[in-house]
């Protein structure tokens, strides 16, 4: 995987960032903090040439993978608010999900919806899934897409910062993310498995008249 990530940076580096940065941002969890320490460290020097690439800049390399977080936060939401809810509608029932719990969740997001798409931005894996909620629950857009900026900007530059710090020792840092990727993985599995369970057992409980 740091490969297949890795050597697009370094073959197109601010087009593959972007592209990248989007894709981590709309759904499909790769892992972005791969994407962004690697480019900060294509910002030294030292590093680039050892890679026999054209040095980037640091503060370039982070403004657009800040800008490519921001477009693939764009289509996710844009599906989730143009389709999700009459999707959820029609086939939540395979998933035991009901219309009334569909409400709560929008309801919860109302509430709770800023602080969510704020923090997960900074959280591996769950990062690439909050903007599809934000849109289903219709999250205003410019209130979503603030909140996802605020988020992104400290991944993105930290990130990039990082990279450009360590240099070709840069990988040192991914194998910190790797346990917190797995812990996150296990903890929304373990959830959503509790949650269907739950599901199952309420749909199985006699109905009193």
């Amino acid at each position: 995987m740091e490969h297949f990530l890795t050597h697009p940076v370094a073959s197109h580096g601010y087009l593959a960032v972007f592209v990248l940065m989007a894709i981590s941002s709309a759904c499909i969890p790769i892992p972005s903090e791969i994407v962004m320490l690697f480019g900060g460290a294509l910002a030294s020097a030292t590093f680039a040439a050892t890679q026999h690439v054209t040095k980037l800049s640091f503060v370039e390399v982070s403004l657009v993978g800040v800008a490519g977080s921001l477009v693939g936060s764009w289509a996710a939401y844009a599906l989730g608010y143009a389709g999700g809810r009459p999707l959820i509608e029609r086939w939540g029932r395979f998933l035991l999900i009901r219309p009334h719990e569909v409400d709560r969740a929008e309801a919860w997001f109302d509430r709770h919806g800023e602080a969510a798409v704020f923090w997960t931005r900074v959280v591996p894996l769950a990062r690439a899934f909050i903007s599809l909620p934000a849109g289903v629950a219709r999250m205003p857009f410019w209130r979503f897409t603030a909140y996802t900026f605020l988020g992104v900007l400290p991944w993105c530059f930290g990130l990039a910062g990082a990279g450009y710090a360590l240099g070709g020792s840069w990988h040192t840092i991914v194998h910190w993310f790797l346990p917190v990727s797995i812990v996150v993985a296990v903890i929304l599995v373990g959830w959503l498995v509790v949650w269907l369970r739950r599901r199952i057992r309420a749909g199985r409980a006699p109905v009193s008249s």
